[in-house]
């Protein structure tokens, strides 16, 4: 008995160590390629999506096997509760996607020090985007505030949410293993290109609390608010979980009920590996 919770211990750190590195991974490409176009002045809105939806093709080539790497606790969650995934393993995922983001970005801020320092010398909300999300990338001629923001990310996180069981899902027309990475990686990438004027969309409770956080504890003092002064910081963490169980519910209603099923059935939460597909 002893052996076995030992394994099983060994066996959840190493999924968690994984989760980590895939988050880590992600937030290196996608706050830092944020750093680079608003602080270093190279690139634009397309170098943006593209480098956000490269980090998570990177990312779940990191983790995917071990965990199907999902990156993100709103995916988490949704697959505890329409997959069959283990409450008990939500919690130390979400922890280590979570510390993942913040150590990735720590990193992003320490390179960029001298950039954001020459751009936002008093680290306000002028480069606070490059680490988190605002209603309107931060900007107050658009309109958007914190409600169009939680809106916007329900509906964000329920198409990702949406397209990542279509993509995985071994019944439908699954990809073989190694190229669902880069299929989610790319529906990021439109996500980004069709979704990113209202909430920056973050999609993602730890891509966007962890980068918060580290910025705040280096110096931006209104890291938890938005350019209104509202208390933000709950928006992309509470907006994702419930987007990402309306994509996952919409996609077993409306498809995934209707198809056959599968001769074996592949673990909960993992992306299929060659031998499954």
């Amino acid at each position: 008995m002893a052996t076995t919770e030992a394994v099983k211990a060994k066996t959840l750190l190493g999924e968690c160590s994984a989760e980590f590195l895939g988050t880590f991974i992600l937030i290196l490409f996608g706050v830092g390629v944020v750093a680079q176009v608003v602080a270093g002045g190279l690139g634009n809105h397309d170098s943006i999506a593209w480098a956000w939806g490269l980090g998570v093709t990177m990312g779940v080539y990191v983790a995917g096997r071990m965990t199907g790497a999902h990156l993100n606790p709103a995916v988490t969650i949704a697959l505890a509760a329409f997959r069959g995934f283990s409450w008990k393993k939500v919690l130390p995922y979400s922890v280590a996607q979570f510390f993942g983001a913040f150590v990735a970005a720590l990193v992003v801020r320490w390179n960029y020090t001298e950039a954001l320092g020459k751009f936002d010398p008093g680290h306000t909300i002028k480069s606070q985007f490059v680490f988190s999300t605002l209603p309107g990338n931060g900007s107050t001629e658009l309109g958007v505030h914190m409600w169009g923001g939680f809106r916007d990310q329900i509906i964000g996180t329920a198409i990702l949410m949406l397209l990542i069981l279509a993509i995985v899902d071994l019944r439908n027309t699954a990809p073989a293993a190694n190229l669902a990475p880069l299929l989610i990686g790319l529906v990021v990438v439109g996500i980004g290109m069709a979704w990113g004027t209202n909430a920056g969309y973050a999609i993602n409770p730890a891509r966007d609390f962890g980068p918060r956080l580290a910025s705040f504890i280096t110096g931006y003092g209104g890291a938890f608010k938005d350019q209104f002064g509202e208390v933000y910081f709950w928006v992309p963490i509470v907006a994702p979980i419930i987007g990402a169980l309306v994509g996952a519910g919409l996609y077993d209603l409306l498809v995934g009920r209707f198809l056959p099923i599968a001769d074996e059935e592949e673990e909960p939460g993992r992306v299929p590996d060659e031998k499954t597909a």
